[in-house]
């Protein structure tokens, strides 16, 4: 492929130069490829710039003269590297209808729901997430919640290629903020909330829900959550038409009234041009009837058949790692799931509070070399809903695990709640089994579907299913 095919009249000089492939990864350098320099948050990919041209880059893409003859100036390095691997793949988006999701919690969910609402209606499905990304049922490794853009234009080509029509996305604001999604157009963009998170980088929650926001500036079509404090912020200005939905506001576009929750399930009906729908999954959570809402707003807008939708959604029985509920065969309940936020730790914790039960003993930890701001406020969450509270590890990282403890301790200081500490996530989790009595239910949260953990010195396995089933054979 011709310079000039990838980068129009920018290419210059260089317009008939023979490229052998795009990166911004230095390690990935190849004879006659094109090297893009990208500033990213901890590394310069100016640096390397001399070192690639040495190792055989035919063109280097920069922001600042790295002093090269064959470099070539951009505004933008990032959006440029997006187009680049949007032309190398032959525009892949431009061929599939994606539908894009962003908020804080519930995106894996929400991507799930509307994957299998596709896939019941004959089409074959792409996704990008958090858990995995899959090629229909083929599934491929997933690194981060939304891949680079090369990776992710290099995905969307293999969607093509194996018959797939729609792909539905997980949109991080990392992502977003970093330009990894620059030049696509969602034809569904979703927002399902905005709670206290990664403010490690984006440092204030105006900074987060911005970066959040830009999703909407590429979709042709915005469904929102009328319910999210973050509702009026997130909708301003919007540039776009606007379908909202809520469990309040009788005036959005779609409505969950009647709600009854229960620890394995969910009933509610649906309000939508005058219609009601009734609905019972069998997914637990105060928050299914939104994550449900948002799912079938955006099918109902594809130009699916509403009733068939919601037959679709009741079909389901979750995600892994979302309010899953681990087989125990005793009289106690386990619940497994990835909140790890305080607003997720206090909807999984309300949701089952909710329930009939006799305790609710809920075991967390907070990453390491993440926000410590939100520590002590998942510490006074649990105790102000729980009955019971372990705290332990989650991904330390490489931060002392006790000091993230310590940190969370704060935020439980004078509680009447009985509460242990083991830093030991293992340890933990069987303690929490070992105490268990008639009726309680347990939530593990933090881990979900992961099955490791991130140490200091390294990762390790630990598959939190495997602890229960280890520690369920040590009591009667």
């Amino acid at each position: 492929m011709k310079l000039k095919d990838l980068l129009g009249a920018k290419a210059g000089k260089f317009a008939e130069i023979d490229i052998s492939a795009v990166t911004c990864d230095s390690r990935h350098v190849a004879k006659g490829c094109v090297f893009v320099c990208i500033n990213g948050a901890t590394v310069d990919g100016h640096k390397f710039a001399k070192g690639a041209a040495d190792n055989g880059a035919a063109v280097i893409i920069c922001e600042k003269d790295v002093g090269l003859e064959n470099q070539i100036f951009v505004e933008d390095s990032r959006k440029v590297f997006a187009e680049l691997s949007a032309k190398w793949f032959g525009n892949p988006a431009e061929k599939l209808k994606i539908i894009g999701v962003t908020g804080t919690n519930g995106k894996t969910s929400v991507s799930y729901m509307i994957k299998e609402v596709l896939e019941r209606f004959g089409h074959k499905v792409g996704l990008v997430g958090t858990i995995q990304n899959m090629i229909g049922d083929e599934v491929l490794p997933s690194k981060n919640t939304t891949p680079s853009a090369y990776e992710l234009q290099s995905m969307f080509s293999l969607m093509l290629k194996s018959g797939c029509d729609y792909c539905v996305m997980e949109v991080s604001s990392h992502a977003l903020d970093q330009d990894r999604v620059y030049g696509i157009t969602f034809d569904v963009g979703l927002f399902t909330n905005l709670t206290q998170d990664h403010l490690d980088y984006h440092v204030t929650m105006d900074n987060y829900l911005l970066a959040k926001k830009k999703l909407f500036s590429q979709s042709r079509v915005a469904v929102m959550n009328s319910d999210d404090d973050y509702f009026s912020q997130m909708s301003e200005d919007l540039k776009t038409e606007l379908v909202t939905y809520s469990t309040k506001n009788e005036g959005c576009d779609f409505v969950a009234q009647n709600i009854t929750l229960r620890s394995d399930g969910t009933e509610f009906d649906i309000v939508y041009m005058g219609e009601t729908y009734a609905i019972k999954t069998a997914i637990g959570g105060k928050f299914t009837p939104y994550n449900a809402l948002c799912a079938i707003a955006c099918s109902t807008l594809l130009g699916f058949d509403i009733e068939k939708v919601v037959e679709s959604i009741e079909g389901m029985t979750g995600v892994k790692g979302r309010a899953e509920v681990v087989p125990t065969g005793k009289d106690f309940t386990v619940i497994i799931d990835y909140a790890h936020t305080p607003d997720g730790l206090e909807n999984i914790l309300k949701t089952f509070a909710e329930c009939e039960r006799n305790r609710l003993i809920v075991l967390f930890g907070c990453g390491g070399d993440r926000d410590r701001t939100k520590r002590p406020k998942m510490g006074a969450i649990a105790v102000s809903i729980a009955d019971y509270v372990i705290v332990t590890s989650d991904n330390p990282r490489s931060e002392d695990p006790r000091k993230i403890i310590d940190d969370i301790l704060e935020g439980m200081r004078d509680t009447a709640v009985p509460f242990e500490v083991i830093e030991n996530r293992v340890e933990a989790i069987k303690k929490a089994v070992q105490i268990a009595e008639k009726g309680d239910i347990i939530v593990l949260a933090g881990k979900g579907h992961e099955t490791y953990q991130i140490l200091k010195d390294g990762t390790i396995h630990l598959d939190e299913r495997e602890v229960i089933a280890e520690a369920l054979k040590c009591i009667n």
